[in-house]
C-alpha cells in the first residue's frame, strides 16, 4: 500500500480513536468516578493517542 494512504488511514483511525475516548470521558464525567484501574487504562490511551499524532521531524539520510 502507498504510504500515503496508509498514513490517511492511520490520521482516520486515530481520529476516531479520540471521539471514543472524548465521548468516554464525557459519560464517565455523568457517573460516579470509576475505578482507578479504569482510569489510569484511559489515561495511558489518551498519552498513547497524543504520542501518535505528534509529528515527527524528518530524517535526513
Amino acid at each position: 500500500m502507498h504510504p500515503e494512504t496508509l498514513l490517511a488511514l492511520h490520521r482516520l483511525r486515530t481520529a476516531e480513536l479520540r471521539a471514543e475516548a472524548d465521548a468516554y470521558r464525557l459519560a464517565a464525567a455523568c457517573r460516579r468516578p470509576s475505578s482507578l484501574r479504569a482510569r489510569l487504562g484511559w489515561t495511558l490511551v489518551e498519552v498513547g493517542l497524543r504520542l501518535a499524532a505528534t509529528p515527527k521531524p524528518a530524517v535526513a539520510h
